[in-house]
């Protein structure tokens, strides 16, 4: 009978433990982990905590940082900044040069495109430090002495935006097209164009915009 219960009483705890494992896996604390998760930065297999107001609480350490020599809008930059680091991530942060606009993070939408060698790239998928040597221009540097590049002023008198988040990126590619071509056809404006998506529709006054600039140099 000691063994018979003992073994009742064994069950008994089992089942006990096994209700509060349940109870404990909920969907509130499911979301406190999600919350909790949120405040760090992860760096391809690597996290840093971070403050709320988004500084990271503890430096990042001396062998995952890299020196390097940034040409951009012909002015030349010595930085530190992580590995990881994304141009663009260095052209905001670093510089403070916030024309280039973080979106989908995957090479995918065109609101971050910079001319690197006077081509565009997408700045959010190509590491700072293979950048290193090599000319940047953003939509800030295309203005000279106060005046606005052709193809700003085209995309003003077009009209060609509605909200403005992916017009930098738009500017951007249309000064490359028209840097190679200066008198390319409509085809040549769609396929050189084609890689910045613009999420209020503002294709066709845009298409306008960029001929206009081809007008105008």
């Amino acid at each position: 009978m000691a063994v018979l219960s003992t073994a009742g009483n064994a069950a008994t705890m089992t089942k006990d433990t096994a209700r509060r494992h349940r109870t404990s896996f909920t969907r509130r604390n499911f979301l406190k982990g999600l919350g909790a998760l949120s405040a760090t930065v992860s760096a391809g297999g690597l996290t840093f905590p971070v403050l709320a107001d988004g500084t990271e609480a503890a430096a990042i350490p001396a062998e995952y940082r890299a020196s390097l020599v940034l040409r951009v809008n012909d002015s030349v930059h010595r930085l530190q900044v992580p590995n990881r680091a994304t141009l663009l991530d260095v052209l905001r942060d670093e510089l403070g040069l916030t024309g280039a606009k973080p979106a989908c993070s995957e090479g995918h939408c065109g609101a971050c495109t910079v001319l690197v060698d006077r081509q565009p790239v997408y700045s959010c998928s190509q590491l700072a430090v293979l950048i290193e040597g090599r000319d940047v221009l953003t939509v800030e540097g295309l203005e000279k002495n106060g005046k606005l590049d052709p193809v700003q002023q085209a995309f003003i008198d077009a009209d060609a935006m509605q909200c403005g988040y992916c017009i930098p990126g738009q500017i951007m590619s249309a000064r490359a097209l028209l840097d190679a071509n200066p008198s390319p056809g409509t085809d040549e404006v769609r396929k050189a164009m084609c890689g910045n998506i613009c999420r209020c529709g503002a294709y066709m006054n845009i298409l306008k915009a960029v001929t206009g600039g081809r007008q105008d140099g």
